[in-house]
């Protein structure tokens, strides 16, 4: 819902804002006043093209900014309106809000803010495109552009086409997966080729090594080991002769051992109490360098008696560094390569069988994609016959109740070199993303008139009526948003001005509705009534905006009586207006 407007320095407009209500809020004033500005700046708060003629004179810029609440939207809409958020880089404030801003200077340059961030225009027509829709005159965006026409026909009928259309997407995305890496396959031969000779020959030479993860480390420490055989002979040999003897190196060939034995024996003859304390840790340290003579003789008798296998560690060690400098800095890494080798050459098999039976899936896939067109093609042809019969219906009562509409829905030809080209009830068709079919909207100004393209027949007045049916046709189907209607009125009055002030009442309960509006009529069936009027100053006119209160609005509604409200008989007459207007909503 858009909450409140600030308008800057466009055209007639220097400065005004203006507070908006969920419900229906009419918009008026005289002539020249400044309502058009007010419609343009939403266009530009949409991400329409900017206009430096429209900056007012001696203003160096104008400015919009709209505060967005994001209550009673669709959940597809609140969505998408998170998903855009997010793009921008832009937070939600605390109350549920959010400002938009649309800037555009003297010189043309246009800027845009979402969030108090600086943003795309395009991004920010995509957030208020979800929020809000004008329908102004000859500018009816959403009732020209085929993809919006398509969207209407299918929120129209969601519970029929919404799963066939879901259907058709995910059936879209396999073909197009399934295409292009048919195509890659067959555009890349030569090269996935050579990937696939080079992939395979790595994985034959690293299997054919077979190395086993962290080996590179373990031997290069085992390497270092046996690289000082000579010197870790000679000390564990020492070593062991002093603990056990038989070698020169302790004194008259008898180890700790046999020393710490002899000093036991010779205590056993001693009576001296403090001496013979001893005696337990001398057994002990007898019984502990025995041990360890034998642990140090173990060591000795396991080290190699020749060079040979620290000759075998080092040809493996230059035959896993021949590895690591080709595919990886250490053996971890080395069988890693192979692995991801091995999947990859799964996924690259370039025999003719496999080819073909890619091809064969993806024509699969494509008569898969046609079927599901085909079912969504008259799913939509029979939901544009009950979406004609509707609107038209919803016509007669603005003013138009002798044209009709009709929905038309036909398929999108496709040339022989499209790649999305399916064929769809013998036809050849482009699948779109969102199915293979465009939808025109045919207008007939009486019943007997052959419906022409409502592009080309349909005044600005009657494109706004009949989006203005479309609208009332579609309330409650696709819930929440903003609509703003310039001039819908255009060309009608009595008794069809009431019919679309009541349909405008009707579409306000579903969604938030502002109308501009120059008949009484509908701006009584408003809920809330803003006037903008033209003021006089030291620096020429310019106009505001401002709510009026009840008796204010008699006054606003007896002027647009032919100016009668400086009259009783004016004011007694908008008073009626107000009461049958207030009346009928009621209902």
């Amino acid at each position: 819902m858009l909450a409140e407007i600030r308008i800057d320095g466009l055209g007639v407009i220097s400065a005004a804002s203006a507070r908006f209500h969920p419900g229906f809020t009419a918009l008026t004033g005289e002539t020249g006043a400044g309502k058009t500005m007010v419609v343009t700046s939403l266009h530009l708060l949409g991400g329409a093209r900017s206009d430096a003629g429209r900056v007012r004179t001696g203003a160096q810029r104008a400015a919009v900014e709209g505060r967005f609440t994001l209550d009673d939207l669709s959940a597809e809409a609140h969505a998408a309106v998170e998903e855009i958020v997010d793009a921008g880089a832009s937070e939600v404030d605390e109350d549920g809000s959010i400002i938009a801003v649309r800037t555009v200077g003297k010189d043309g340059r246009s800027r845009a803010h979402l969030g108090g961030r600086s943003v795309p225009i395009g991004l920010l027509g995509r957030l208020t495109g979800q929020l809000l829709a004008v329908h102004g005159q000859n500018d009816q965006l959403r009732l020209l552009r085929p993809e919006r026409r398509r969207h209407a026909l299918d929120t129209f009928a969601f519970d029929e086409i919404g799963p066939l259309l879901e259907h058709y997407r995910e059936t879209r995305r396999d073909f197009g997966a399934a295409r292009d890496e048919y195509a890659e396959r067959t555009d890349r031969a030569r090269e996935l080729a050579q990937e696939s000779d080079r992939l395979r020959l790595g994985a034959e030479e690293i299997a054919a090594v077979d190395p086993q993860p962290g080996e590179d480390v373990a031997i290069a420490a085992e390497v270092r080991r046996l690289g000082e055989l000579d010197s870790l002979r000679e000390a564990a040999e020492y070593v062991h002769a002093a603990l056990a003897g038989a070698s020169s190196f302790a004194g008259e060939g008898e180890g700790i051992a046999d020393l710490a034995s002899g000093a036991r024996g010779r205590l056993d003859n001693v009576d001296d109490p403090a001496l013979r304390a001893f005696v337990p840790r001398l057994d002990e340290l007898a019984v502990l360098s025995s041990d360890l003579a034998g642990d140090v003789s173990g060591y000795l008798a396991d080290l190699p008696s020749d060079g040979r296998e620290l000759d075998d560690l080092l040809q493996r060690q230059a035959s896993l560094k021949g590895l690591t400098r080709k595919y990886a800095a250490d053996v971890d890494g080395v069988l890693e390569w192979a692995r991801d080798a091995e999947e990859r050459l799964s996924g690259l098999d370039m025999s003719e069988g496999a080819l073909a039976e890619l091809a064969q899936r993806v024509e699969d896939l494509r008569g898969e994609l046609a079927d599901a067109a085909s079912v969504l093609h008259r799913a939509r042809a029979s939901a544009a016959a009950k979406l004609g019969e509707a609107v038209t219906e919803e016509l007669a009562g603005l003013a138009m109740g002798k044209s009709r509409l009709a929905a038309q829905v036909e398929l999108v030809p496709a040339a022989e070199d499209d790649p999305w080209r399916i064929t769809v009830d013998g036809a050849q068709a482009h699948a779109a993303a969102d199915g293979a079919d465009t939808v025109d909207l045919l207008l007939g100004s009486h019943p007997s008139a052959d419906p022409l393209p409502i592009g080309k027949t349909a005044s600005g007045g009657e494109l706004s009526r009949v989006m203005l049916a479309i609208e009332v046709v579609l309330a409650g189907r696709d819930g929440g948003g903003t609509l703003v209607f310039d001039e819908v009125d255009s060309g009608v009055g009595g008794r069809a001005a009431v019919e679309i002030g009541r349909r405008l009442a009707r579409l306000s309960r579903t969604h938030q509705v502002i109308v501009v509006t120059h008949l009484p009529q509908v701006a009584a069936f408003a809920d809330a009534h803003l006037v903008i009027g033209k003021e006089i100053g030291d620096e020429g006119a310019h106009s505001a905006v401002r709510g009026l209160d009840d008796q204010e609005r008699v006054g606003e509604l007896a002027r647009m009586l032919a100016g009668l409200d400086d009259t009783e008989t004016g004011r007694a007459h908008a008073e009626e207006l107000l009461a049958t207007a207030s009346a009928d909503r009621a209902r």
